[in-house]
């Protein structure tokens, strides 16, 4: 019960400690979308839309109001849970985050465990043959995803895999026109589908998913393995290991319950730091793949000077990194107790 109660108060103190992150985020969004160039006004209007026409749109909007009135007026909002309407849609923006958010997560998630399947076991054999040619390979792969632009590794793998090869599917979005977006249970395609007993649906978001996960891994994998590496040749290096060598223990026993138990604390950091980058990462990586995430949103707000969709986005990605800090908190505590929950 104690422990329960104090994981609680750690779940609750990292919120407490995130407001004031997430009110400078709500600031800083608000003022820097008001420095974007364009007049979203003018493009609500239309192109023929006269100086009256326009100012009557621009009150309608609350752009009239002096800067104050509507950082005001958008806070109360927010309170409320409204985050303001998007011009470019005719949707709350509210409900297009909604929508947008799982393929995003769904691209992400997808990424993130390609990367670590690879990056993971090939920092683990660097560390153990340093020297070799695995150690080698590791430090290759380090260099060329560190190198190349993610863009350039999306329309590369495009044209290989799918214009000269044909293995791929076209990259053209999450589902090929010939099938039916299965029916929203966590907004994760390949998982609603299964969940649905369409099979066939949930191969083929899977293969969807192919070549956009393997551009974002290929960016990610660099960093993990990196850090899986050095961390590992630190923890056996370090006397434990030696001792527990000594007391006769098997090879495989000291490795992955002792060594990776010790070099997972600075694994779990850069996974976390990783992941915030591939949200990111992922505006490029749909764009490229025609993916309708909430980061191909953003850039299309972007565009129109679409004041609350771009402050939607913002502060959704603020606190999609204060959720994933407060879940590596919790991962300390679960790989090292002698982090304490007090730490």
């Amino acid at each position: 019960m104690a422990k329960v109660k104090t994981k609680s108060s750690l779940v609750l103190g990292r919120v407490v400690q995130a407001i004031p992150t997430l009110i400078g985020v709500i600031v800083v969004a608000f003022l820097l979308t008001r420095a974007l160039p364009g007049d979203p006004a003018v493009y609500f209007a239309g192109p023929a839309a006269t100086a009256e026409s326009i100012e009557q749109v621009r009150v309608a909007l609350g752009l009239d109001k002096s800067m104050p009135e509507q950082f005001l007026i958008y806070c109360r909002d927010l309170m409320t849970g409204n985050l303001g309407e998007s011009i470019s849609t005719g949707q709350p923006v509210l409900s297009d985050v909604m929508s947008r958010l799982p393929a995003s997560l769904e691209l992400t998630l997808t990424a993130l465990l390609l990367s670590i399947g690879v990056a993971l076991p090939l920092g683990i054999l660097a560390a153990t043959q340093p020297g070799t040619w695995i150690d080698h390979l590791c430090r290759l792969i380090v260099t060329a995803g560190v190198s190349l632009p993610v863009f350039f590794t999306g329309l590369l793998l495009v044209y290989v895999l799918y214009y000269l090869l044909g293995i791929a599917p076209s990259p053209l979005g999450r589902l090929d026109f010939i099938y039916l977006s299965p029916p929203q249970v966590t907004g994760f395609y390949v998982f609603d589908a299964l969940i649905a007993g369409d099979a066939e649906t949930a191969l083929a978001a899977l293969r969807q998913l192919v070549l956009p996960a393997m551009t974002l891994g290929l960016f990610t994998l660099a960093p993990i393995a990196r850090m899986t590496r050095a961390a590992m040749l630190q923890a056996l290096g370090s006397e434990f290991i030696r001792t527990a060598r000594a007391a006769g223990l098997g090879w495989t026993k000291v490795l992955f319950a002792y060594a990776l138990r010790n070099a997972l604390l600075p694994i779990v950091t850069t996974l976390g730091m990783v992941f915030s980058f591939m949200l990111g990462a992922n505006v490029l990586v749909e764009k490229v793949f025609a993916w309708p995430g909430i980061g191909s949103y953003a850039v299309e707000a972007l565009v129109v000077s679409d004041y609350a969709a771009v402050q939607g986005f913002v502060l959704t990605m603020a606190i999609l990194f204060v959720t994933i800090n407060l879940l590596i908190d919790l991962a300390y505590t679960a790989i090292d107790p002698r982090v304490g929950f007090d730490g």
